[in-house]
């Protein structure tokens, strides 16, 4: 363990106005296996040498001692050849929704993978891409009228700000149209095959928000009549939450505009104070909000760890498994994984010796162990307690349960009631 982290006894503190996370009343529970669990992001290809779903199925017991509840799979399905990126392809141009990628294995790993997962106590979530497809995806053909079409009625990469100088085209993928009917029947009937043939306990959509709201409030209700579901949002959207769809979105905000601002020497301390002073409005008691330092997205396109953040980086994960959400663990962060994977191409994960295993063992236990630090309703909201100008400090308290944080957010050592803390240093009581 990094002696930089200390565990102490709790200490008087000073409070300044509580804040709550959220302001409205609970309206949707989650299962109870969510209320303090874990993710943990697999990039597949990328996860070994081998890249398959029988070499992840393999490290499952390790990733169990790391303490993770919840793994998501990044997309398995077969990749578009058509217009392909790279020499692989990306994992979200999908040619065939019920089947696996050869270069993953097959379905029966698929299952076989779920069903261990399960025995070691362990959930798993797919990714699913439910806003297009690869160009050579058999609807294509058979159900043109299922996507969107340019004035010549013809299918066409998908595009942002059409004629803008800012345009910006997928050009590997094409356009779902939500207006039909026989695309919506179909889509739900893919994801039902994947939670009755596989088992999987979730999803996480990409672009969810790309997608109509009321195409997702049908869906889990039609999964949930299978099996009990959790939800991921690729997406901070309150109505997918306030529509009941999703238990969980992303929290671009506190990664975008403050983990990197401070990562980068441009804001400390007093910018994570005001963000948590003033959360964004509208999102319910219940909502889940995913907390993380990395993803497949921030790793291969904004950059490493160590790029995005230096020292901060542990600093900035420990506030992602303390304030109120679920945390994130992109594979390899354990590894202190220092390179940007690529994202169309064979690009393993240099393992090395698990250096941060220890740390991420300690933070994923106190997240387990502290009913204060649970998501939505079922934890304690955030309490700001006097701090010098460099230092977070705050407050989670359920019943009897108090947690109490304490975060340098600066290159120097700083001093909190009492308690030396090294450069980017922290205490937990």
């Amino acid at each position: 363990m990094p002696t930089r982290r200390t565990v102490l006894t709790a200490a008087s503190s000073l409070a300044l106005p509580t804040m709550s996370a959220t302001a409205a009343a609970p309206v949707m529970s989650h299962l109870p296996w969510t209320r303090q669990a874990v993710i943990y992001q697999v990039n597949v290809r990328q996860y070994s040498q081998a890249g398959t779903l029988k070499a992840v199925q393999a490290d499952l017991p390790r990733l169990k001692d790391l303490g993770v509840d919840l793994l998501w799979l990044m997309p398995v399905q077969p990749i578009g050849k058509l217009n392909r990126k790279g020499t692989l392809g990306s994992y979200y141009s999908i040619s065939d929704y019920t089947a696996v990628n050869p270069e993953f294995g097959t379905l029966a790993d698929a299952k076989a993978l779920v069903a261990e997962a399960h025995r070691l106590g362990l959930k798993v979530i797919l990714d699913w891409v439910a806003n297009h497809t690869a160009w050579d995806h058999p609807w294509a053909t058979a159900h043109k009228d299922w996507f969107k079409l340019n004035a010549q009625g013809e299918v066409y990469a998908v595009t942002f700000h059409e004629g803008q100088p800012s345009e910006e085209r997928w050009d590997d993928v094409i356009g779902l149209d939500y207006t039909s009917e026989g695309l919506r029947a179909a889509m739900i009937d893919a994801m039902t095959f994947w939670v009755r043939e596989v088992g999987l306990d979730g999803f996480r959509c990409d672009v969810a928000s790309l997608v109509p709201t009321d195409f997702w409030v049908r869906t889990r209700k039609a999964l949930d009549a299978v099996k009990p579901m959790f939800m991921l949002a690729e997406s901070d959207a309150v109505e997918l939450h306030t529509s009941g769809a999703f238990d969980m979105t992303y929290s671009w905000d506190l990664a975008d505009q403050v983990f990197k601002k401070i990562g980068k020497g441009e804001a400390g301390a007093p910018l994570l104070k005001a963000w948590l002073a003033k959360q964004p409005a509208g999102y319910p008691a219940h909502a889940y909000r995913l907390r993380f330092t990395s993803n497949h997205d921030f790793n291969s396109w904004h950059g490493s760890d160590a790029e995005l953040y230096g020292d901060a980086h542990q600093a900035l994960a420990v506030l992602t498994f303390t304030l109120p959400g679920m945390p994130l663990i992109y594979n390899g962060q354990e590894a202190r994984l220092d390179k940007r994977l690529a994202f169309f191409e064979k690009d393993p994960i240099t393992w090395k010796g698990y250096e941060l295993t220890g740390f991420y063992q300690q933070l994923t236990a106190l997240k387990h162990r502290r009913t204060a630090l649970a998501a939505g309703q079922y934890g304690g909201s955030v309490r700001l307690l006097e701090a010098p100008a460099d230092v977070v400090a705050f407050e989670r308290r359920l019943g009897n349960d108090v947690v109490r944080v304490a975060v340098n957010l600066s290159p120097t050592e700083q001093t909190w009631q009492g308690h030396a803390l090294k450069p980017w240093g922290w205490w937990l009581s």
